[in-house]
């Protein structure tokens, strides 16, 4: 997966593609497609075409990459179902807190998390107002959204980073978010494809 997805899908750097090499991808997909977890496909959990699934690999490495983590960073990965990114993020972070919806993904995701003795990641069920007003350096967001909700923005430290594929008609665009002296800068990078995040609302609205 590193060397003939990651690799060739322009991902080099080598914390990043060091830990997705460590981290035992089968463990957090569902258990019917244990046998296709390194495939670059998403996966669906729940019913076929639910909202909720993991990344396929490069997709996931690539907006990580982005957010250019550091080993001193605070880190939340919105969309976690059941903790893969968060694990990932985990090796790359001083902490991270992965949130997910969906009260059994939440819960599968702490088990995995704890099983890997991941003690630097936690999870927080339910939508971003359940973070409280806890602020960090950056922020991943695993799922296209129409816009990025004012929460989300709020929730960045002063220098943090917010990392999304911003939907603009068919295609989805990853968008890096920066926020500085109260305002915020854009920087949109490549075009790529996630299925919509739910729980984000249209009428929250962040105007760039």
């Amino acid at each position: 997966m590193v060397d003939s997805q990651l690799r060739a899908g322009g991902v080099t750097e080598p914390r990043l593609l060091a830990r997705f090499r460590a981290l035992p991808r089968e463990r957090f997909v569902p258990e019917a497609r244990r046998a296709l977890a390194y495939v670059d496909d998403l996966h669906w959990f729940g019913t076929p075409g639910s909202a909720r699934f993991m990344p396929a690999p490069v997709t996931l490495a690539r907006l990580v990459h982005l957010a250019d983590i550091r080993e001193t960073d605070t880190v939340l990965d919105v969309g976690a179902t059941s903790g893969y990114a968060t694990a990932i993020l985990a090796g790359l972070a001083a902490s991270v807190t992965g949130l997910e919806s969906d009260p059994q993904l939440a819960a599968t995701a702490s088990g995995n998390l704890a099983a890997l003795g991941l003690s630097n990641a936690r999870m927080v069920t339910g939508t971003i107002e359940q973070v409280g007003e806890t602020q960090f350096d950056a922020i991943i967001v695993q799922g296209m959204l129409d816009t990025v909700p004012p929460a989300f923005i709020d929730r960045l430290k002063d220098g943090g980073r917010l990392i999304a594929l911003i939907r603009k008609g068919p295609i989805g665009i990853a968008n890096v978010v920066l926020r500085s002296g109260g305002g915020t800068t854009v920087r949109a990078e490549y075009n790529a494809f996630l299925p919509p995040l739910p729980d984000t609302r249209r009428d929250e609205e962040f105007v760039f």
